[in-house]
């Protein structure tokens, strides 16, 4: 039985990133992806500009780089931003690869194998794997996505009401060679749709709770957007065509109610949960691959300095107040708001008012948090005049 310092369950963002700042501080890392390599993780892939202002490496890995979006209200208003610092749009398939490399690059040992269960006695933690493996550590991290067996043994099950549901296309890139990011805001839905061009296709999507999710519908709501995206003349035939070549997607994400974020528990006597695997992504927006990375950093950082324990406070002070505060915005944010959806409202203030537009520029850029959300929006509306 091979031994280590602290066995890392998924190579996504948040295990590969642990497992690379780990063994950089000298500990013996095994890194388990039982991921297949035709089959990456269904995900939007964009990470925001405060993700690559903390990490300015991510940019290292093939990306698309956005300056502008397009932001659609549930009325078909339409905003144009230009963001004051771009984000990026990564093929999940090309990112987590890079961050594999960076792991074993810096010492980690990478093991392309799925781990099928795991025990602890006398103080260690085991694993067997799906080749007939053992491997043993004194730590266990689990960071296997939303959905991890694991994760569910350590920490308990997540409700469906803690849960949503994000499904796509990967579609091709207009003929036209001009590939916008649109952001829709859903009418008499609590979600969006998106359109993320990476470098050699386009990422098509839409997310809602899981309790209120309606395939079907939904579905229908992703193709009209679909064909609006790409100026469709004749849509049955660009419909047709399409259904040939786009490669549907789905995946269940964490977003947890006010209540999960108190009762939730991140880690234990030897284990912790990061990403995904332990529901941190933004209740309002799904995203959660900066939450993936920023828990590998602060695990690592408890583990480095002997203090494994410390890792839930950590998580809590850093950010998990803030996620705590969009699960309360959620239900408001797809509300209502002045006899409209609240997003309806906002688009229409920020066509209007230079100081919403800041607001959301900072929004998108993953600066303004929900904390104080209402209270900034207030404050430019008024001290700033309209243009």
């Amino acid at each position: 039985m091979q031994a280590f310092d602290a066995l890392i369950i998924g190579a996504g963002p948040a295990g590969a990133f642990a497992a690379q700042r780990l063994a950089q501080a000298g500990m013996r890392v095994a890194l388990f992806d039982g991921r297949s390599p035709s089959d990456p993780k269904p995900c939007g892939g964009g990470v925001t500009a405060k993700a690559l202002r903390r990490w300015p490496w991510l940019l290292e890995a093939p990306a698309r780089v956005i300056a502008d979006v397009r932001l659609l209200s549930p009325s078909g208003r339409a905003l144009d931003l230009r963001l004051w610092e771009p984000f990026a749009i990564y093929s999940r398939r090309a990112f987590d690869h890079f961050l594999r490399q960076r792991a074993e690059r810096f010492g980690a040992t990478v093991l392309r194998d799925r781990v099928k269960d795991f025990a602890r006695a006398f103080g260690a933690w085991s694993v067997k794997t799906g080749a007939g493996r053992e491997y043993r550590a004194d730590f266990l991290v689990v960071a296997d996505g939303a959905n991890s067996p694991f994760a569910r043994r350590l920490a308990g099950r997540l409700s469906n009401f803690d849960m949503e549901v994000a499904f796509g296309y990967r579609a091709p890139l207009p003929s036209s060679g001009r590939a916008e990011t649109v952001i829709a805001f859903l009418k008499n839905w609590a979600g969006y749709a998106w359109a993320f061009p990476r470098l050699d296709h386009v990422c098509f999507g839409i997310a809602t709770g899981q309790t209120s999710f309606d395939r079907q519908a939904l579905d229908r709501l992703l193709w009209k957007f679909m064909l609006d995206y790409y100026g469709a003349i004749s849509p049955e035939q660009v419909e047709s065509r399409l259904r040939s070549l786009v490669v549907r997607y789905a995946a269940r994400i964490p977003g947890l109610r006010p209540e999960s974020w108190e009762e939730r528990v991140a880690s234990g006597d030897g284990w912790a949960l990061l990403g995904d695997a332990a529901g941190f992504a933004d209740p309002v927006t799904g995203e959660g691959i900066y939450y993936a990375l920023r828990s590998a950093e602060l695990l690592a950082e408890s583990l480095i300095s002997g203090e494994a324990r410390s890792y839930e406070e950590r998580w809590r002070e850093d950010f998990g107040r803030e996620l705590r505060r969009a699960a309360q915005m959620r239900d408001r944010f797809y509300g209502g708001f002045l006899g409209a959806p609240f997003t309806d409202r906002m688009i229409a203030f920020a066509r209007l008012h230079r100081g919403v537009r800041r607001t959301l520029r900072e929004l998108i850029a993953g600066d303004q948090g929900y904390v104080n959300l209402k209270g900034r929006l207030v404050q430019r509306l008024f001290a700033v005049a309209f243009v």
